[in-house]
């Protein structure tokens, strides 16, 4: 798929008002948007955004938002159909009036769906960041459905339907979609939602329940789907009919762990002690990683897996390097190296995730017969949005560095690296940059801008990137790019 991913900027063609589409035009789409809405031209030079619409087809549409120099509507007819567009793999995917908006992206071929994100990826390095890496990396791809190991399900008794909804909000609207099932999610938990649905229905507490937080564990010692949280929240408290429905509930269903949440997440609580605790494995470094179902992990565990392995082996680990892990999280990265690298420092915002690291490092310890020792290993709380040069310089040198930051970037890591590159000055302690830096991002546009930093600024090439569909079917798009010091 070679189409562009256009941004929504205004035309300069002309000035002034641009006739508006006409109701029998045909347009013939040329890309997709980063909301993988189709991207169109009317007669008179109008861009026109038409959702459900893909590159190539010729398309009509009805208007629903207009502005002076843009259009916006939904497809209505389709002249001629592109080959990339496919059956739509869940009955509840779609343009019709209650349809799911979970997914933006079934109507398109898989294959299609990553060259998509490649080139997003690609265009925002370029247009937001002036960079241009020098190897672009063939995507990282998993299974397409039953990946969505994490999901927030929203949950609303409806009395008009008479019915309790478990799901997803509906496309473009504050209602829940009426969800029976759900090919993202693993089967187990697709197949759990009706009966989910009905016990919430048969509860005391059915008005007072919005929410139930999914999160999935393997099967100890496999990466087979094991444990299934579940994280229920309630305003008020459950009667004890209610908690005895619960307990029922998860004694039918093999895996079943109910978890409570009466306020914040720091009042999350085990209904039943037992069971088998929450971890994931990796099994290529040897190492089990415990969790808790409100800590954050990557959603989708097949795509994680190769994405560990596969920013360990573009880092290069040797057994004589210092590397740091920032924003290291759980340690899903930090572990991992610490059984290549002499020594690894951890560095994460969260007191509470530092403390949750450095307990699964001693649970990893000591080694196996599948793992070797794992290095010292320190983990540190520090507000990574707040960096400073001699933050950066007070935590020593290092000859490499993983960065995984959340969607808002690693802005001030890259801004202080630049400051050291253009003031040496600041290089107290014979502090050193690191040769290689491997940057994992769920957010192109946050890249683009540090990743500009580091290329214009710091003293770095972008030798690598490459996106990583983490979330197949939506839009969302992770990738990950290699800075080596030039």
């Amino acid at each position: 798929m070679t189409e562009s991913i256009e941004e929504k900027k205004v035309p300069t063609k002309a000035p002034g008002k641009t006739p508006a589409t006409a109701p029998d035009e045909w347009l013939k789409v040329e890309s997709l948007d980063l909301d993988a809405q189709g991207v169109a031209h009317n007669a008179e030079g109008m861009v026109v955004f038409i959702e459900g619409a893909l590159p190539f087809e010729e398309v009509q549409f009805n208007v629903h938002r207009r502005k002076n120099n843009w259009e916006q509507g939904t497809v209505t007819a389709i002249r001629r159909e592109s080959s990339q567009r496919v059956q739509p793999g869940c009955p509840h995917f779609g343009l019709h009036t209650g349809a799911c908006g979970g997914c933006k992206m079934q109507h398109l071929d898989a294959a299609a769906q990553v060259a998509v994100k490649q080139r997003a990826l690609e265009d925002n390095l370029w247009h937001l960041g002036k960079v241009k890496p020098e190897n672009v990396l063939r995507p990282m791809e998993g299974p397409a459905w039953h990946y969505r190991y994490r999901a927030r399900l929203s949950v609303r008794h409806v009395i008009k339907k008479g019915t309790v909804l478990i799901g997803f909000h509906e496309r473009k609207s504050r209602y829940l979609a009426d969800m029976q099932v759900c090919p993202v999610l693993p089967k187990q938990v697709s197949d759990m939602l009706m009966p989910l649905r009905a016990l919430i229905g048969s509860m005391d507490a059915r008005e007072t329940c919005p929410q139930i937080e999914l999160a999935c564990g393997d099967a100890p010692g496999t990466t087979a789907l094991g444990t299934i949280a579940l994280v229920l929240r309630h305003l008020e408290p459950l009667s004890n009919a209610d908690i005895d429905r619960l307990k029922a509930f998860a004694a039918q269903n093999a895996g079943v762990q109910w978890w409570l949440q009466a306020k914040g997440p720091e009042t999350v609580k085990l209904l039943e002690e037992g069971g088998t605790p929450l971890s994931y494995e990796l099994p290529e470094f040897g190492v089990t990683m415990p969790f808790k179902p409100t800590d954050f992990t990557q959603v989708n565990p097949h795509i994680n897996r190769a994405l560990v392995g596969k920013a360990l082996r573009l880092l290069d680990v040797q057994p004589q390097e210092r590397v740091i892990d920032w924003f290291c999280g759980l340690g899903n990265f930090t572990l991992p190296l610490a059984s290549r690298a002499r020594e690894v420092l951890g560095i994460e915002g969260s007191d509470t995730l530092v403390a949750r690291a450095g307990d699964n490092f001693k649970k990893n310890q000591p080694a196996t017969p599948a793992r070797r020792a794992l290095s010292p290993t320190r983990f540190v709380a520090r507000n990574l949005f707040d960096m400073t040069p001699a933050m950066l310089v007070a935590d020593g040198s290092a000859d490499k560095w993983l960065v995984d930051p959340p969607r808002e970037g690693a802005f001030a890591l890259a801004k202080a690296m630049a400051d050291l590159h253009l003031q040496p000055e600041l290089r107290t302690s014979g502090w050193t940059p690191p040769k290689r830096i491997v940057y994992v991002s769920c957010n192109p546009s946050t890249l683009a801008r540090d990743a500009g930093l580091l290329v214009h600024q710091a003293g770095y090439r972008c030798t690598f990137a490459g996106v990583i569909n983490m979330f197949p079917h939506t839009a969302h798009v992770e990738s990950i790019a290699v800075f080596d010091l030039a």
